[in-house]
Order: C-alpha cells, then sequence, then structure tokens
C-alpha cells in the first residue's frame, strides 16, 4: 500500500463534481487547505541498531532477511486509521522501527525472541499493515530498540483436510491469496471483512476480525480450530479436537491478543465448498428501529442469511447521494437492508425465501436485488473514498461497538450525540453514518462512520477529542469498546473499565509468563 492512502496510489479516485461541491458546502472545507503528502519532505527515524546487532540478525535470518532501509522501514512504522494517513500529510519526521526482521520459520522467530529478550530490543509483528488502531506503532517501551517482524515467509496452504473441512494457512497470507490457494481445491474462508484485500491470516486471527459474511460464515475467531504462536519461553500448539473439556481453551487467551504474547506463525480454520450460487435482495424499513426488530427475529428464528446489513436513515440517503441516487428506490427514505445467501441452489434460495418472509412481516418492502448487487460490487471502495475526502479537507473516520439487543438503538443514540456534539464545538458540521452488520441472537455490532470538517492546525487532535466522547458513551451504555477493530494503543485506556481489575491482572500474569523480559509489542492491548 502507499504510505499515505489505504491501498495503492492508483486505487484513489477524484471526487466528482457534484460530491466535491456538496462536501465543500456543508462542510466549509476547501482542497487548497487540506494538507497534503510530500514523499520528499519525509525522514525516517535513524535506526539505533550497532552493526553487531545486525550481524547478529543476520546470523538468525539469513542475511537478505534484515533491513535498516528507509523504504522498508517506513511502511511499517503506521497502520491506516485516519490519524496515522493525517501524520503522514502533516510530519516531517516518522518515528520507524529500527529494522525490518524476515523469519522463515518457527525456530528463526524463536530464536528472534530469545535474542530480542538478551538485548533488550522490542519487536512488533507484522502482516497486512491494515490496522486502524494504532497496533503498528513501533513502540520501544523500557527497551533501546524496537524491530517490525514481517511474516512474509509464511505465506503457503500448509494443508488441506477436505473430509474434515478444515485447512492450516500461514498467518503472512493475504486474504486474497488464501482464497485463491483454497479455491483450487474448491474451497472457501468466506472471510471477508473491508480489509480484506491487504490484510493477513495472523492479522486476522490476533485482532478477532469480523468479516461482512459473519452471518453465514461466523467470526474468524468462530472459525478458528487450532493456532500456532511462538513466544519467547516456547512454542504454543493450541487447539486439540473440535471442542475439549481439557481445562480453560488456550485458543481463547490467544486469539486477539495482538502479538502481545507472541507471533503467530499459522492458523487452522474451518473451510467450506465454493458456494455454488449468490442471491440477493435489498429491503427498505420505514426507521431504524424498525429495520433493528427485522433483522433481529432473522438473526433469533435462524432463518440463515449469509450477509445482512442495515444501514440507519443517515448512511442510507448519504450513499445514496453519492451513489447520484443509483441503487433502488432510495428516494423514499427511510433504511436500506442488504442480504447475501450463499450455498447451493436449494439451500440458498430456502433460505433466502425464510428470510425475505421475516422481513417482509416486520415491516420491509423489497427492492430487488440490485441494491445488494450494488453493495457486494462496491464493498471495499469506502477506504480509497476516504483518501480522496481527506483529499478535500474532509475529516472521516470509523469506529465501532457492538451491545445487546435491547440496547441497539440508543446505544447508536448517544454515540451519534457524542460524536456530533464534539465535533460541532468544534466549529463544523457533522454527519454519523451507522450500520449494523455482525448479528448474534442476543445482540448486534454498531458500526459508525463521521464525516466532518478539519478544522484547526491539528485535526487528530480534533478527531482524538471526539473519538474519546464517542468511547465514553459507548462504555456508560454498556457497549464494548470495540467489536473488531481490536485494542491496539488507542483503545487501551479504556480496556480496564471493560474487563476490571481482576481481568487486567490476569492478562498481565500470562504476559510475564510467556514474555519475561517484555519485548512482544510493548504499548498495545494490556494496561
Amino acid at each position: 500500500m502507499a504510505l499515505s492512502r489505504w491501498g495503492a496510489d492508483p486505487e484513489g479516485e477524484p471526487l466528482s463534481e457534484g460530491t466535491r461541491a456538496l462536501v465543500h458546502e456543508l462542510l466549509g472545507v476547501s482542497a487548497e487547505d487540506a494538507p497534503r503528502f510530500d514523499a520528499a519532505a519525509v525522514r525516517a527515524s535513524a535506526s539505533r541498531l550497532t552493526a553487531d546487532d545486525l550481524a547478529a540478525l543476520a546470523g538468525i535470518v539469513g542475511e537478505g532477511n534484515v533491513s535498516t532501509d528507509d523504504e522498508q522501514r517506513l511502511p511499517r512504522s503506521r497502520g491506516k486509521s485516519t490519524p496515522d494517513l493525517l501524520r503522514w500529510r502533516r510530519d516531517s519526521e516518522v518515528p520507524c522501527p529500527d529494522a525490518v526482521v524476515a523469519p522463515r520459520t518457527d525456530d528463526e522467530v524463536l530464536a528472534l525472541l530469545t535474542w530480542c529478550g538478551e538485548a533488550g530490543v522490542a519487536v512488533v509483528p507484522f502482516g497486512g499493515g491494515t490496522s486502524v488502531v494504532g497496533g503498528l506503532e513501533p513502540d520501544a517501551g523500557a527497551h533501546r530498540a524496537v524491530l517490525s517482524c514481517d511474516l512474509v515467509h509464511f505465506d503457503r496452504l500448509e494443508s488441506l483436510d477436505p473430509v474434515s473441512g478444515e485447512a492450516v494457512l500461514g498467518a503472512g497470507l493475504t486474504g486474497p491469496r488464501a482464497e485463491d490457494l483454497l479455491a483450487a481445491h474448491g474451497f472457501s474462508l468466506g472471510h471477508s471483512p473491508q480489509s480484506f484485500p491487504f490484510a493477513t491470516i495472523g492479522g486476522y486471527a490476533m485482532t478477532r476480525s469480523s468479516g461482512q459474511a459473519s452471518a453465514g460464515y461466523g467470526r474468524f475467531d468462530e472459525m478458528i480450530r487450532a493456532l500456532t504462536v511462538v513466544t519467547p519461553v516456547g512454542v504454543v500448539e493450541a487447539g486439540r479436537a473440535p471442542s475439549s473439556a481439557a481445562g480453560p481453551d488456550l485458543r481463547h487467551w490467544l486469539v486477539g491478543s495482538e502479538g502481545t504474547f507472541g507471533i503467530c506463525t499459522r492458523v487452522t480454520v474451518r473451510v467450506h465448498p465454493v458456494p455454488e450460487e449468490v442471491r440477493h435482495e435489498a429491503f427498505r424499513f420505514p426507521d431504524f428501529a424498525t429495520g433493528v426488530r427485522a433483522v433481529r427475529a432473522v438473526e433469533q428464528q435462524g432463518t440463515g442469511p449469509t450477509v445482512i446489513r442495515l444501514s440507519d436513515e443517515t448512511e442510507t440517503a448519504l450513499n445514496a447521494a453519492v451513489a447520484g441516487g443509483g441503487g433502488g428506490d432510495d428516494e423514499a427514505g427511510g433504511c436500506l437492508c442488504v442480504t447475501l445467501f450463499e450455498g447451493t441452489p436449494e439451500h440458498a434460495r430456502s433460505r433466502h425465501e425464510e428470510t425475505r418472509a421475516v422481513l417482509l412481516d416486520h415491516g420491509g418492502v423489497s427492492l430487488g436485488p440490485g441494491p445488494a448487487r450494488s453493495w457486494e460490487h462496491g464493498r471495499y471502495a469506502a477506504p480509497p473514498l476516504r483518501d480522496s475526502l481527506l483529499d478535500e479537507g474532509v475529516l472521516v473516520e470509523t469506529l465501532e461497538t457492538a451491545t445487546d439487543w435491547s440496547g441497539i438503538v440508543g446505544l447508536r443514540d448517544a454515540v451519534v450525540g457524542a460524536l456530533t456534539d464534539s465535533l460541532e464545538a468544534g466549529g463544523t458540521l457533522a454527519a454519523v453514518l451507522t450500520h449494523v452488520s455482525h448479528v448474534y441472537p442476543t445482540g448486534a455490532s454498531l458500526y459508525f462512520t463521521v464525516v466532518a470538517g478539519q478544522r484547526g492546525d491539528d485535526p487528530v487532535a480534533q478527531w482524538r477529542t471526539a473519538k474519546h466522547a464517542a468511547s465514553e458513551a459507548i462504555l456508560a451504555a454498556g457497549g464494548t469498546i470495540t467489536h473488531h477493530h481490536g485494542v491496539g494503543a488507542d483503545h487501551r485506556p479504556y480496556l480496564s473499565e471493560e474487563i476490571g481489575e481482576v481481568g487486567v491482572r490476569m492478562l498481565r500474569a500470562v504476559k510475564a509468563e510467556l514474555d519475561p523480559h517484555g519485548v512482544c509489542n510493548p504499548g498495545t492491548l494490556i494496561p
């Protein structure tokens, strides 16, 4: 990916004249005032490693798998949150990892972690670089330097068990590459987060990712049958059977640990045959509360859509405006609900018909397959659109949470209110778009997209203030501080309130046991 953007440089398209005029008029921004990225002005921090350090690292991972070149260190210095992208545009000196290393085997990872503990050097795992919560910050903590450990060599489909429906995937495989390798054998993982084009299998596991098809295939942590994590004190192979009563499930100690206990090198996952058929249908509901009740009924009755996604009134209207009014009968307002069904023709049809009946019975109006197909076609387009909006001086960022069904509407209102109050106090109108995209029998997630004008000399601080207000509102309303983005450095200050004092002590105890020198991703996750 490009340093200062989400995707590769050619991916970002300029806004249409209509959209540009709309955001300029409503938000009082202009492209002339927006900071721009100047690659020539960027300077990487100097490496703090000695020649002896580099020789020792080369002895562990091989001469060609150690680099202190700026073109290797700079892309591994930040993730892809809006504050990350704004800092590329505003800061000249970039705090970088002191070197990038790329081990090839579990033994090399273990030797690397052992050396880090002895040498007083921290290490941050790197997969696709898509963190939006500060999970890639090259924080050395109390150590004298920090490495970026790239999992690029762990890039194979190591085995496939078609009878059990399980595959062993290298942690460095990207989502598209994993799907290509599985498809050659007639199988699919079916995990499609918005970061899908770049994120990796190890990243999915270590952040408890949730894909857009989670209604049908589950979250990524639900797909994990086993995983290998190399810790500074040895290798943990967690997950011996599909289910077990042999004490606490160690997978749940490791999944979501964000590299703080060790480095994930492979994951055994549940896979399924490539779907024979995909069916689409969209529905409109008169308001968000009605749509929420309908989606809840679908989930609690178990009708089985692969994707079910409900946008609130603001998201429905603004998406229609940006699309030029396309995508169904959106002029009537209300809330758009998108559904997809995958599987054999018979199974996809039966689930489609049952889901359709429930949604219609709960006040939905069918819009046909068009809006659902449009959503599927453009479902990875939002991050590049953010790049184009940042170029125009717009502040765009996302955050997410989850709660019980009884609290969904109240939590949505609380977070929207906190965000708009904070941003409007800073002198800009703000639009907060919300959707439900991950559902469970007892509750669902809420995903917020915030659009406002950049104000003042420090739009990063502007967003941090708004995000803090939203985070406090989430906790006060009983939501989780993160549903699938992870904790990283950004949500770390709020974790203690969510898991309590004893929970924090449990995390610290495991950290002390597995990582006695504290070299694994300091500053992330653990309060």
